[in-house]
């Protein structure tokens, strides 16, 4: 029997919050049983497109200058390929059109998955008014043609879908064995990454304005001035990389911040800082506060960032982005704290943080 093949839309591949889900998805998942295929939005090469194909996988790019025009195409391949029975959208607002055209391609299971709190834009004036009415619609036209309504978290829920009923709330999941072993074998080794010496702290996340990096970049100016040894680790790529690259030598930043762009082992990463930052302007259920915490490690996120990031193992410290000062200080006075492999997966797992868990709840929505 041929496995069911599911069709996420996604912009593109690459090592970034909803894409790493889903990949810890794929791999868990009884691949016999559901194959996963991917509509990407470019002809670029995506971070994950290798692992995928050899997966089984297939990454089909649609190019178009609008979400119209992408509708249309989509729609188009779904009548060309009736072997998909089920979309899986990921694009929060332009869930909608995604919906449209599985809707009026005659799929019966469309699924639209909310993983974030908030739309991108952080402009105001006459554009965000604009917006505000595109999000309504989109929001409206979601909630109808949504045979399956998931989120990241109940904040995420309730962004897109307005309220909670008949939302099934699926937490970004990680492998929390997997975790606990390669942190084990990092912690045991000589370091050849971070300075034992220093202070090391770790920031995962795309370069983009949402993810506030300049924040970070005045924590490390105030560090200095108080004569703190320590590097900031900047993981990730995006549109503003090269510009934050460049105030870190206009601040004489270059001896404590870097920038080290995508890395496929951000767990071993993790397991071998001290302490994470996370000051985003808005957040969905990120990944990386799931990995950190499986991990054991130490985070300080924006008090932006939905309270239900915090898993209940004490590692998460919510601060105001308003001042750079408070984050400073947490660095400075913050205390390890020892917690068990057996703790921390108990923990996780209860909450619905396990990978395996998740991959059998997907594969029976698929399935229907």
């Amino acid at each position: 029997m041929k496995p069911i093949r599911v069709l996420h839309i996604i912009g593109k591949m690459d090592r970034a919050g909803a894409e790493t889900m889903l990949m810890n998805l794929y791999r868990h998942i009884d691949r016999k049983k559901v194959q996963f295929d991917f509509v990407t939005f470019t002809n670029d090469k995506g971070d994950y497109d290798d692992e995928i194909i050899a997966m089984g996988g297939r990454v089909i790019p649609i190019i178009a200058t609008n979400p119209i025009t992408r509708m249309f195409k989509l729609y188009l391949l779904l009548k060309k390929h009736p072997e998909y029975h089920t979309i899986h959208s990921h694009v929060l607002l332009h869930n909608a059109f995604h919906l449209m055209a599985a809707y009026a391609a005659g799929l019966k299971n469309r699924i639209s998955h909310s993983h974030n709190t908030s739309s991108s834009r952080l402009d105001n004036g006459f554009v965000d008014k604009i917006s505000h009415k595109y999000e309504n619609v989109a929001k409206s036209i979601i909630n109808q043609l949504a045979t399956h309504r998931i989120a990241c978290g109940s904040e995420a829920g309730l962004y897109l879908y307005n309220n909670l009923e008949n939302v099934l709330i699926l937490p970004n999941a990680v492998d929390i064995k997997e975790a606990h072993k390669i942190a084990y074998i990092n912690r045991i080794k000589l370091n050849k990454d971070f300075d034992s010496s220093r202070l090391n702290i770790v920031h995962v996340a795309r370069f983009m304005p949402v993810k506030n990096h300049e924040f970070i970049l005045n924590i490390a100016r105030e560090l200095i001035e108080k004569k703190i040894e320590f590097t900031i680790y900047l993981v990730g790529d995006g549109l503003l990389r090269s510009e934050i690259e460049n105030k870190i030598i206009k601040y004489g930043l270059s001896n404590y911040v870097k920038a080290i762009g995508i890395q496929s082992d951000v767990i071993r990463l993790m397991s071998q800082s001290d302490i994470m930052l996370l000051p985003s302007f808005y957040e969905g259920f990120p990944v990386v506060l799931v990995e950190s915490q499986a991990v054991g490690l130490p985070a300080l996120v924006s008090n932006r960032v939905s309270k239900e990031v915090d898993l209940g193992l004490g590692l998460v410290n919510f601060l105001d982005i308003d001042e750079v000062s408070p984050w400073v200080d947490a660095i400075l006075n913050f205390q390890s704290i020892d917690l068990s492999n057996e703790e921390i997966f108990n923990k996780l797992a209860y909450q619905g943080f396990d990978i395996s868990s998740n991959s059998e709840i997907l594969t029976r929505i698929y399935s229907k």
